[in-house]
């Protein structure tokens, strides 16, 4: 059988951590890489014999890579500290590293809290690659949604795994806000701008082939919800860009004098 190495990076994860380490405590491995935790994360990580390490923020992408870096085994999982993989998905896996894999990645079809639900079982869910041979795959360095990236032949797992994050409306926005100021900051360093007509026509497309295609409707409202909230994220993320390269090129000037200079918010964003 092949031996797991698990990795995982946390901060302030205590509400979701021992749902994802009970899900994977038969591995061979955990590893979790802390950016500084206040509250109960490290002892629940040492409830379940972790091996801790400690670093600074380097961003998301980074900061798996790093993690992935401290693992000891070939075969490696990757886990969020608000995911938990399904009894299925367990038995999946150990099944398929008893028999040996067939492939260098796996990607796994991920049920979604949806609010005060979970998907409805006939949506159609999103797969991430999260298991890998770790000498053929790597960390995406994106500062965001930052995903592994392996270098071979990839195959698809049935049973899916569970993602907590997003417990109420409150949150889900407020990760929106984050994830599209820190995607802007990605597209800023590689030069790249964005028209208003973007962030005028994609996000309603964005909505009906959420809704609509990937059938979210089964999720009733909290469908419905996701589907909209999803939408905004398409917006901010445009509509940000191009108030970022609004602000370099107009600076102050639009604005009466003595008006407060916005702080910076984007690398290389600073008051004209």
């Amino acid at each position: 059988m092949e031996p797991l190495s698990v990795f995982v990076t946390t901060f302030n994860n205590a509400r979701t951590l021992a749902s994802c380490l009970e899900s994977v405590k038969w591995a061979d491995e955990i590893v979790l890489l802390d950016s500084g935790s206040s509250d109960a994360t490290l002892d629940i990580a040492r409830q379940y014999g972790c091996t801790i390490h400690h670093h600074p923020f380097l961003g998301y992408g980074k900061q798996k890579q790093l993690a992935l870096e401290q693992t000891s085994h070939l075969w490696v999982l990757l886990l969020d500290a608000d995911e938990a993989l399904s009894p299925e998905c367990q038995q999946e896996i150990r099944k398929l590293l008893q028999d040996g894999p067939q492939a260098d990645g796996y990607v796994i079809p991920r049920k979604e809290q949806m609010f005060w639900q979970m998907n409805n079982d006939y949506i159609r869910l999103n797969k991430f690659l999260r298991l890998f041979r770790k000498d053929r795959g790597h960390v995406s360095d994106m500062p965001v949604h930052a995903a592994p990236k392996v270098d071979g032949r990839i195959l698809s797992l049935r049973s899916p795994f569970y993602h907590y994050g997003e417990t109420d409306i409150d949150v889900k926005v407020a990760k929106l806000n984050a994830y599209s100021t820190g995607l802007v900051r990605d597209k800023v360093a590689k030069g790249r701008s964005a028209s208003p007509w973007i962030f005028v026509f994609y996000p309603p497309v964005y909505f009906i082939r959420a809704y609509f295609f990937k059938r979210a409707f089964l999720n009733g409202w909290g469908g419905f919800i996701t589907s909209v909230c999803g939408a905004f994220y398409v917006f901010l993320k445009y509509a940000k860009l191009y108030e970022y390269h609004q602000r370099q090129r107009y600076g102050m000037s639009l604005l009466p004098p003595g008006a407060p200079v916005p702080p910076p918010v984007y690398e290389s964003d600073r008051p004209v």
